[in-house]
């Protein structure tokens, strides 16, 4: 490790995740520095002053290597840069500079395949005499329909049916497995001497480079659906890799299941993302009614989780880059959002905001308008806004920019801030592991739970969904002292034995 990068160790006061709130950021569309349209490290690190302002104490980045595609999801250097985003001195100001601000940063690592352009598909594409063949899976269209393998069911995180794909002019008979698409071809995590290039790989970045950890892209598909024990037995092998060499490095996993075959996945990660929690929680905020029993469901799975980690993160986000956003699912309606924001902010887990979530920027599928870019200023005036792509949703006329936001106090932009500013100060709210407990509060339109700590910190949150003031009734054994501590909206009150919660708002009581 160079003296560089020991001097520019992160300085955790607590390991990654535990407390905090996480900024995810795809850098083509975030900031550009160089006039080229397209989003580059550099202007991610120009603007690390304004995610510290914001407060976010992590960011992860969408894939930076060397990739074909807009997304670089299908990798063909595990060891590179993309040059469309800068170089690796560049990445290393970056991971230098957000250590100063103590912002740790995470990377995507796409284990899971790579491009058909990388360099061992190109060599295993040659045939099975090959040695890079074996890094890939390979079948017959007989051994295919001999193990009725033909098809695939469409999950929640491929439409992809028919997965086996033949190689134009190829000579020999065998398909190669491809469960997202033709061009990103699955690798064979059944042979040895792939795991232990995995293994390489992620050292590297975490060694040579600097990085604090990873988020692991389909994490549940390196074995076939039906051998997820075998995914999870390698996850706590890569663990166990990973923290030979930096032991305070963070793995969050991307699993999109349902939270029972989530669990087993803590032995080997830190945190997993609860993509359950997002749908739910957009439903309630769009009834306007706790239609989903959603502190009953996350008990639920905080329960399944910790069964297998008495340390489990539950990763909680509003929306992705997978996902459409969170803007466009609430109709662009800003109270429910500033809801949104209320609840993602205030329940256990640790916060994932998705770049342009603060702003209230909007998107709708296919993928490409999910990842517009980013409004920092009105167009005349924004000097870093990217375009590589003409924003479909996420337009100046659709979307207030950054800079109008910031001095409008009653934004959604600043909203945010207050609540993670807020979040960030409290000791019960900060810490992404303390517990849920359900209270006895049963009304209409409200949704309200209690945050626990290891140390004995107790907060109760109420939540307003509707837009008319609500009174909350405590019953005579409740043991809080009836003090409000913080309130997102003024005219919150107490009144002998109950508390008035304004519209679209929270309290917090002690």
């Amino acid at each position: 490790m160079t003296e560089a990068l020991l001097h520019h160790r992160l300085p955790h006061a607590r390991p990654i995740g535990h407390t905090g709130v996480h900024y995810e950021i795809f850098v083509r569309s975030f900031a550009d520095s160089n006039g080229d349209g397209i989003g580059d490290l550099n202007g991610v690190t120009n603007n690390l002053d304004y995610l510290q302002d914001l407060g976010v104490s992590a960011i992860w980045l969408m894939p930076i290597s060397p990739s074909p595609s807009y997304h670089k999801y299908d990798v063909t250097d595990y060891y590179g840069i993309d040059p469309e985003y800068g170089t690796m001195d560049d990445f290393r100001r970056l991971i230098a500079e957000a250590h100063k601000r103590n912002i740790a940063v995470l990377i995507d690592l796409v284990l899971h395949h790579t491009s058909t352009q990388h360099h061992w598909f190109q060599e295993a594409r040659k045939g099975p005499d090959n040695p890079y063949w074996p890094y890939y899976k390979w079948l017959t269209p007989a051994e295919i329909k001999a193990r009725n393998l033909a098809t695939r069911d469409i999950t929640a995180d491929s439409g992809e049916r028919n997965p086996w794909h033949a190689v134009p002019g190829a000579a020999y008979p065998e398909r190669y497995y491809g469960m997202f698409w033709q061009g990103m071809p699955d690798l064979n995590f059944e042979h040895r001497p792939l795991r232990e290039e995995v293994f390489r790989i992620g050292r590297y970045w975490l060694t040579e480079v600097g990085v604090d950890g990873f988020r692991l892209d389909a994490a549940r598909h390196l074995y076939r659906e039906f051998e997820e024990p075998k995914n999870h037995q390698f996850w706590e092998e890569f663990r166990q890799e990973m923290t030979a060499v930096k032991p305070d490095m963070h793995l969050i996993g991307e699993v999109w299941t349902r939270p029972e075959r989530v669990a087993p996945y803590y032995r080997g990660l830190h945190a997993t993302f609860n993509f359950d929690f997002a749908l739910s929680l957009a439903e309630v905020i769009r009834q306007e009614d706790d239609t989903e029993d959603l502190i009953e469901f996350l008990d639920h799975v905080q329960g399944a989780y910790e069964h297998v980690s008495p340390d489990f993160i539950d990763a909680l986000i509003l929306s992705n880059h997978d996902q459409e956003r969170i803007g466009s699912t609430l109709r662009a309606n800003t109270n429910h959002l500033k809801v949104a924001a209320n609840l993602l902010l205030t329940l256990p887990g640790n916060p994932y905001l998705y770049y342009g979530e603060e702003i209230g920027m909007l998107g709708r599928k296919p993928d490409e308008f999910i990842r517009e870019p980013f409004l920092w200023n009105t167009r005349d005036l924004d000097k870093q806004r990217t375009y590589w792509q003409r924003g479909r949703y996420s337009t100046s006329k659709a979307i207030k920019p950054l800079a109008r936001q910031q001095t409008d106090a009653d934004s959604l932009f600043c909203h945010y801030k207050r609540l993670i500013q807020y979040r960030n100060a409290h000791a019960v709210l900060n810490d992404n592991l303390s517990r849920l407990e359900q209270t006895g509060i049963r009304q209409r339109g409200v949704v309200a739970f209690i945050r626990k700590s290891a140390t004995g910190g107790r907060v109760l949150l109420v939540h307003n969904l509707t837009a008319n003031p609500i009174e909350v009734v405590f019953s005579p054994d409740e043991e809080w002292c009836r003090c409000i501590v913080f309130a997102t909206r003024e005219g919150a009150s107490f009144n002998d034995d109950r508390v008035r919660v304004p519209g679209y708002s929270c309290v917090v009581v002690e």
